[in-house]
């Protein structure tokens, strides 16, 4: 399992709100401080832009449903988006395919290989599983709305910018080294062509979903593109609805059993919150009803995912009560109460 380094805080419950904002402040600014010297971890260098990446920088921010933001460190450094991507990209395919049908396109269960195996393809007669792989991910690109590819650029673009709250731009020297060296996503793409899943043109499919994960983002962006989704869909700094709450919902269910891939249990286990993250070293988290963490910093895992941002991730879920699963026991007028109901039903 992934280290959480968070044994001995107390956890919050997930019921309720956010704590006060001096309260959101002090945590955050407290994740920031434990976790700032964690030197554990190795900045991605299989796209040869990405190598150049600082591997101090480290960013958090807090956005909460009623549009506040709670930011820390390196919080405006930009980075590409990478596969971050896929979740927001997903629930653009599912306002304009609805739940069943994307579900069946698409899929929705784990594969438990990694994010860019072909085997996972092979195994499963080219059924893509779900949207969080890079199978998945380009069949939904290539589901987006457009007759062209032009067109398709464009849904992502302006998609992304409306969740971001924001103009989002394309990291013209991450988009180039990545098209240099994407052959596997190029062959994934062939593959589903091959089994009928992928009516477009797998070569400008790839192109698409490629710039898509150049697109510059911050961790305050990713923290607000969470928080529309746990604001049912509407954008909480801007105010504009870009996706339906339904379509929220549905993302948030397959972030959780997938967002984080073959290591989707021990994310869901540990810090109980659907999240996803991206080999640039953000992590998007998010709490239905609440708001979201996006956390930026480098050096990754084994599995792809930064060490800073799961640690820092698990301390504020654990601080700020955002654990879906953790619950407050009842207080004992509530208890009385209950247990008198039950009496009563067992009497009938």
């Amino acid at each position: 399992m992934f280290e959480t380094d968070t044994d001995g805080i107390h956890q919050e419950a997930a019921t309720g709100a956010l704590p006060g904002w001096d309260r959101v402040e002090q945590l955050v600014q407290a994740a920031h401080d434990r976790y700032r010297g964690t030197d554990d971890g190795t900045v991605a260098d299989y796209i040869p832009a990405l190598a150049e990446a600082d591997p101090d920088w480290f960013g958090i921010c807090v956005a909460d449903v009623a549009g506040g933001l709670h930011e820390v460190g390196d919080s405006a450094v930009p980075f590409s988006i990478q596969s971050i991507s896929k979740a927001f990209v997903y629930a653009l395919v599912c306002e304009e395919f609805g739940h069943e049908r994307i579900g069946e396109l698409v899929g929705v269960d784990n594969t438990g290989l990694p994010f860019n195996s072909v085997i996972a393809l092979e195994l499963n007669g080219g059924h893509p599983m779900n949207p969080m792989v890079n199978a998945g991910a380009i069949a939904s690109t290539a589901l987006l709305a457009g007759a062209t590819a032009d067109e398709k650029w464009r849904s992502v673009h302006d998609g992304l910018s409306r969740f971001a709250g924001r103009d989002l731009v394309v990291d013209e020297r991450v988009y180039t080294s990545e098209a240099e060296t994407n052959s596997r996503n190029q062959a994934i793409a062939r593959l589903l062509q091959s089994y009928g899943r992928l009516d477009a043109d797998p070569g400008e499919t790839v192109d698409v979903y490629t710039r898509q994960c150049s697109l510059l983002v911050t961790a305050r962006d990713i923290a607000v593109m969470g928080a529309t989704l746990a604001d049912g869909g509407v954008n909480p700094v801007t105010g504009e609805r870009v996706v339906s709450a339904e379509v929220s919902r549905d993302t948030l269910a397959v972030l959780a059993a997938n967002g984080l891939y073959e290591r989707s249990g021990e994310w869901l286990f540990q810090i109980g919150l659907p999240g996803k993250s991206g080999v640039s070293g953000g992590i998007v988290s998010i709490a239905p009803g609440k708001g979201a963490i996006g956390t930026f910093a480098p050096p990754l895992d084994a599995a792809g995912n930064s060490v800073r941002g799961e640690r820092s991730t698990a301390y504020l879920s654990k601080t700020l009560g955002l654990n879906l699963f953790a619950s407050a026991e009842p207080a004992p007028a509530a208890r009385a109460s209950t247990s008198t109901a039950l009496d009563s039903r067992s009497a009938r």
